[in-house]
């Protein structure tokens, strides 16, 4: 495997009760690419972001994000559960934004994107505000900053969230189907704010059913089927020149 990988998957596996969800995932993401998982509910693509931010732990296997073991620690050959504190920490080197926003109904939208850095990183509340402030003017709510939640649409919210997302300055973002819940007409400015983060160079894995989006801005697809990966390559591989049956069956069903 490249030794270059942000995000390295080795052998990961993931079981709920008897049902395994993952088995054997193997692939790299590579430093400021961004990579899509397509695949079938319930093919293990949301489970297995949650690993990266570990919100689920993995049964087997190895998860590195910038050379560091992810969840555990090895010593003398064995590995070892890494404590709260050091979850965390590594924690807040991922943003994660998910399908339905999880914003704080009772903040404003500037306070929504200035609680994590004041919290969990103690940094200076003035300091936070101005580049919250600056965050909210790159996804374009430059204009709704004293805005809560339940005044603003689905779309809005969602690029709230992924300003938040970028206020703690992560390494890498996870996106858990960022557009499934809002209306179509809506979909169109959180794709924009996703694609102008590819083009600074942001690394990303986004999970997502938006085909256009996966040929437009991803440098690789993998699409996943019953916790295995059936295929990947670039997305020229994937929507041209497929190789197995299953994956040109989930296309014609998406396209």
């Amino acid at each position: 495997m490249s030794q270059t990988a942000m995000v390295r998957f080795s052998r990961v596996s993931k079981s709920f009760g008897d049902h395994q969800v993952l088995k054997d995932i193997t692939f790299n993401v590579e430093p400021n690419k961004v990579l899509v998982l397509l695949g079938p509910s319930g093919s293990g693509k949301s489970t297995l972001l949650r690993c990266v931010n570990q919100l689920e732990t993995i049964d087997g296997g190895r998860i590195e994000v910038n050379g560091e073991l992810i969840g555990y620690k090895e010593k003398a050959g064995k590995l070892h559960q890494l404590h709260e504190r050091e979850v965390l920490r590594q924690r807040m080197q991922t943003g994660m934004v998910f399908q339905n926003f999880n914003l704080f109904p009772h903040l404003t939208a500037l306070e929504n994107v200035c609680i994590g850095p004041v919290r969990a990183r103690k940094q200076d509340k003035a300091i936070v505000k101005q580049r919250a402030q600056a965050l909210l003017e790159r996804v374009g709510l430059g204009h709704r900053t004293s805005a809560y939640p339940r005044q603003m649409s689905g779309g809005q919210q969602q690029r709230v969230a992924i300003a938040r997302a970028l206020a703690m300055e992560p390494e890498l973002m996870l996106f858990d189907e960022p557009t499934s819940a809002l209306d179509p007409e809506l979909v169109g400015e959180v794709l924009d704010v996703m694609k102008g983060l590819a083009a600074e160079g942001m690394t990303m894995i986004v999970v997502t059913h938006e085909i256009g989006f996966a040929r437009e801005v991803a440098d690789n697809v993998v699409f996943m089927d019953q916790g295995v990966i059936v295929e990947s390559g670039s997305p020229d591989e994937v929507f041209n020149n497929t190789r197995h049956q299953r994956t040109r069956d989930f296309l014609a069903k998406v396209l």
